[in-house]
């Protein structure tokens, strides 16, 4: 999970303390369409997969990057 706040608090500048799993573009301004790609291209690179245009189009929050993100074999340790 620090890996994964790390990527979100980079690239959406937001402090990693407020990074929960219900966080969403509808609580993050920086979250826009532009950024949204952004984020997809860190996160593939950080962690080594290729999300499908499905996987990118239907994630909704921070939740939903971190299942994807386990459906491809990532470890996600939480603290």
């Amino acid at each position: 999970m620090e890996r994964l706040k790390d990527v979100l608090s980079k690239v959406l500048g937001v402090d990693r303390s407020k990074i929960t799993d219900d966080m969403s573009p509808n609580h993050v301004d920086s979250w826009d369409s532009f950024n949204g790609l952004l984020l997809v291209s860190e996160l593939e690179s950080t962690f080594k997969v290729k999300f499908t245009m499905d996987e990118v189009s239907s994630a909704r929050c921070v939740g939903d990057i971190k299942n994807y993100l386990r459906k491809h074999g990532v470890v996600l340790k939480e603290a």
